[in-house]
């Protein structure tokens, strides 16, 4: 048997595991279409001063708060005063971590 012989059989025997490998692995090299169209969103996204915004620019500003979610930040603010951090945010009423995390990105403190 010639080396190229032996050269071919070894590359027909191998091509189908390496094909298996770089399937397997792929979703973890190439992010998600979602992933990349959140990312895209996140840097196209308005920003929103959370201390000095009104309710109006506050529930256009920010993902999944609307005018209700918006005034209760606004009346968090004036009794207890400016956010330190977007975390802070979940002190509100009907503010849970989902939404800080979805408007991490968005949320300017001064």
């Amino acid at each position: 048997m010639s080396s190229h012989s032996q050269h071919s059989i070894i590359s027909q025997s191998i091509a189908p595991f390496m094909l298996a490998i770089c399937m397997a692995l792929a979703p973890l090299l190439v992010p998600s279409l979602a992933q990349a169209d959140e990312v895209a969103m996140a840097a196209q996204a308005p920003t929103v001063n959370i201390n000095s915004a009104d309710a109006e620019t506050l529930a256009e500003g920010l993902v999944g708060v609307g005018m209700s979610r918006a005034e209760a930040i606004v009346r968090y603010r004036e009794e207890f005063g400016p956010f330190f951090t977007a975390d802070d945010l979940q002190q509100v009423k009907g503010i849970g971590p989902s939404v800080v995390e979805k408007n991490r990105e968005r949320i300017r403190l001064e």
